[in-house]
């Protein structure tokens, strides 16, 4: 029989914070190295698995693997070019651009994915609205979609979070631009008709490179203050 090992709370502790000073915003990738399925089904299902406010989900997360596709994005992500050339995995991660508390999207999402009973949809349909009003998310589509939009690095955060704990690296990026770059994949069929616009681009795969300097952050005393 297989002995089961369990891991302590200081040895968890000990994988997180280790996996966060081995992570740094990669540069450039092995491109001869790549990230296995299994492995970046995990880096997905970080993300599919992340908090978002009024549990709305409101993220795509589209795989650009596709060597066209990934060329056609050059020219409108000037600050991913290398990425795009070298690394593993490459996800652009959307937001949905209309979430309102009425919006069919909405609707069905509490119906058929939080499983609410149609008698308590209504009422819960009232209290989302509020909540948007009360922090002006109604006030144009702009709003909307920004609100949706911070989401979207809930789920960046925790997929680059499960990379590096397994040793893959990462990086996020928004050198992109918006208009251009929603045109480029609205004409490939993935944003569904312009219900989402791109939020945040993330690069997955292996360094080529140790980084040149060691990671630098603030000190705690300097960002934290208790109240």
């Amino acid at each position: 029989m297989t002995k089961e090992i369990t891991l302590s709370k200081q040895d968890i502790k000990q994988q997180v914070l280790e996996a966060m000073n081995f992570r740094h915003a990669t540069k450039e990738y092995d491109a001869t190295k790549k990230i296995s399925d299994e492995d970046f089904n995990y880096i997905l299902e970080a993300g599919r698995l992340s908090p978002s406010s009024l549990g709305t989900e409101p993220w795509k997360f589209i795989v650009v693997q596709n060597p066209a596709l990934r060329e056609k994005l050059l020219d409108v992500a000037p600050g991913a070019v290398e990425k795009l050339k070298t690394a593993s995995h490459f996800v652009v991660i959307a937001s949905r651009k209309v979430v309102r508390y009425d919006s069919e999207y909405l609707l069905n999402h509490m119906k058929n994915v939080q499983s609410y009973p149609e008698d308590m949809l209504e009422n819960i349909s009232t209290q989302y609205k509020y909540f948007q009003e009360n922090r002006n998310i109604l006030e144009n589509e702009r709003s909307l979609n920004d609100w949706a939009s911070k989401q979207t690095y809930i789920a960046l955060g925790n997929m680059l979070t499960a990379a590096a704990m397994i040793g893959i690296d990462s990086t996020p990026m928004e050198g992109f631009q918006d208009e251009n770059i929603d045109a480029v994949l609205n004409e490939a069929g993935l944003l569904e008709e312009g219900a989402y616009s791109v939020s945040v681009l993330a690069a997955f795969g292996y360094r080529k490179a140790d980084p040149k300097r060691p990671k630098t952050r603030r000190a705690i005393e300097d960002i934290v203050e208790w109240a």
